[in-house]
């Protein structure tokens, strides 16, 4: 074994079979088949330079202000899971879009689409959730909408959620800004929340401890800022887990990226039940976590910055920012060699968020 890089000329994958009819539920995992639809159906129609940057929230710029605008639907099921609910998952999934691009979030709008038979306590109990998160987020929900479709035509509540922020002058955080020689922090343990709705559904066939990480992440990337002008990226692991939020970051800065396997934390409880179930960690969803590209010189310092938040306590280096290959990323191995991380093709786990 040795651990030079894995020569990847010629290596593909096998292409998973096509979707072009009709809509299946890989369509919304947020891996290869989501980003086949947003560039064929989407981007195709809405084509436009800020649209084309590719990252979870907009960089907008009106009258000399720089801001950040992002929008996010939640159709999670069960609306209830140990850590969370689809009213803190809303509001914490806007605020850390936003944020993502270096940016203050300040408002918050919300649309709910309501299903005829809706229980009022339980509603009552998403807005409350809701509440609480953006009290904690410093954010202020300022405008809504609610609609209401007949019984069984929207599993109980559906929740939308728009950001807007503002984004530190002159500082540009993006996925195409990540540079060769970058150091990859990661927040925390992967995997939680993918997991911790799985058992809230009854599907892991064990009983488990295991809490989503649902949280929002402006107050720790505010300190993250603060110790350093050189964060190039920043992005929370949602969708298709860390390794398709990686193969992103590669494409947009072409870049490749080498990743440490035995420096990413997985927590004891995810792991057995990915064993369990075949899943990997690394494509597990996540919605209290992020991962960020730093030049290396300024990386111990963000680091301390992070440890020093409740939601960074357990910040680690994964790994760095490499030239080649290209829009690539690999993993080093226990064992000493190296393997190709792809993107998720389809759908693992379906509402999760």
């Amino acid at each position: 074994m040795t651990d030079n890089p894995l020569n990847i000329e010629g290596a593909v994958c096998p292409v998973p079979l096509t979707h072009n009819e009709q809509i299946v539920m890989g369509h919304g995992s947020g891996g290869r088949m989501s980003h086949d639809l947003i560039r064929k159906t989407f981007l195709a129609a809405f084509d436009n330079s800020i649209l084309r940057t590719g990252d979870d929230a907009a960089p907008l710029e009106i009258d000399g202000a720089e801001l950040s605008v992002s929008v996010d639907a939640h159709v999670v099921t069960p609306l209830f899971f140990p850590g969370g609910d689809i009213g803190k998952l809303a509001v914490c999934g806007t605020v850390n879009d936003v944020a993502m691009l270096g940016a203050r979030p300040l408002y918050l709008t919300a649309a709910f689409i309501l299903e005829e038979g809706l229980p009022i306590e339980i509603l009552q109990r998403v807005v409350d959730s809701m509440k609480s998160a953006a009290d904690e987020a410093g954010v202020q929900i300022v405008a809504g909408d609610t609609k209401v479709v007949e019984r069984g035509k929207a599993d109980g509540l559906y929740v939308t959620t728009t950001g807007v922020g503002l984004r530190r002058a002159g500082q540009r955080v993006g996925g195409a800004e990540a540079k060769a020689g970058d150091v990859v922090i990661l927040s925390g343990t992967i995997g939680d929340h993918g997991i911790a709705v799985l058992g809230a559904r009854g599907e892991l066939g064990f009983t488990s401890d295991i809490q989503s990480d649902v949280a929002p992440l402006n107050h720790l990337i505010e300190a993250m800022l603060d110790a350093s002008p050189n964060i190039h990226v920043l992005r929370d692991p949602t969708r298709g887990g860390l390794a398709t939020t990686l193969n992103e970051i590669a494409a947009q800065s072409k870049c490749g990226i080498m990743l440490n396997e035995d420096a990413i934390p997985v927590h004891p409880a995810v792991n057995a039940a990915c064993e369990m179930l075949g899943f990997d960690p690394l494509y597990v969803a996540n919605e209290g976590k992020l991962v960020a590209m730093v030049a290396k010189e300024d990386a111990e310092r963000v680091l301390a910055a992070m440890r020093k938040t409740h939601y960074g306590e357990e910040a680690v280096i994964i790994g760095e920012v490499t030239a080649e290959p290209q829009s690539r990323v690999l993993l080093r191995i226990a064992i000493g060699t190296t393997r190709i991380v792809d993107m998720l093709a389809g759908e693992m786990l379906p509402r999760i968020c």
